[in-house]
C-alpha cells in the first residue's frame, strides 16, 4: 500500500463523511450524535479552508482512509494562535499509522503558519488509541473533564492534551 498524505479537496467529502459517520454512530471520540450529510462536510471543509487552516487526508490506491484537520479552539481573538485538532481513521484501517500520518501533516502545516499551540479534546478517558496517537505526535495530557458529555447511554469524560507548535 502506497500512502499519500495530501490536502483534502471537495471530492473527498463523501469518503470523509463515511469515515466520520462510523465514528459518530459507534464511538465516543466525537460527541456528535447524528452523522452530518456530505453537504455539511463540504461546508465544514470550506470553513476550515477559509481560515487558512489545514485539512489533510491519507489516501492509498485512490481511497481516502483517514483525515485530520485543525480548527479554531475558540472564536475570541485572543485564541487566534491556538487550534484544536480532529483525526479519524476508517475503521478497517485502524492501527496502521494512518492517523499519525495525517495528524503529523496537520501539525507541520500549523507550525509553518506560525500557530502557537494545538489542543486535542478526546472523548473517553479510556480511549487509549486516541491518547496514544496524540502522545506519539508530541501531545501531553493537561486534564480531564469528568462526565462532560452523554453519548450512547453513558456519561463520557473528555481528556485534554496539548502540544506546542512554534
Amino acid at each position: 500500500m502506497t500512502l499519500i498524505v495530501r490536502p483534502a479537496v471537495e471530492a473527498d467529502a463523501q469518503a470523509i463523511c463515511a469515515i466520520y459517520a462510523f465514528h459518530v454512530l459507534n464511538g465516543r471520540a466525537t460527541f456528535e450524535e447524528a452523522p452530518p450529510t456530505v453537504e455539511e462536510i463540504v461546508r465544514r471543509q470550506a470553513a476550515v479552508a477559509a481560515r487558512g487552516l489545514p485539512w489533510r487526508v491519507a489516501e492509498a490506491d485512490g481511497e481516502v482512509l483517514a483525515y485530520a484537520y485543525a480548527g479554531p479552539f475558540r472564536e475570541r481573538s485572543a485564541y487566534r494562535f491556538t487550534v484544536e485538532d480532529a483525526v479519524y481513521v476508517r475503521a478497517d484501517h485502524a492501527g496502521r499509522g494512518l492517523g499519525r500520518a495525517v495528524l503529523r501533516a496537520v501539525i507541520e502545516a500549523c507550525t509553518e503558519q506560525g500557530l502557537h499551540r494545538m489542543l486535542a479534546l478526546i472523548g473517553g478517558a479510556d480511549n487509549a488509541a486516541y491518547v496514544a496517537l496524540h502522545r506519539a505526535c508530541g501531545f501531553t495530557p493537561v486534564g480531564t473533564f469528568r462526565e462532560a458529555g452523554f453519548k450512547h447511554g453513558q456519561w463520557v469524560d473528555v481528556v485534554m492534551m496539548e502540544r506546542a507548535l512554534a
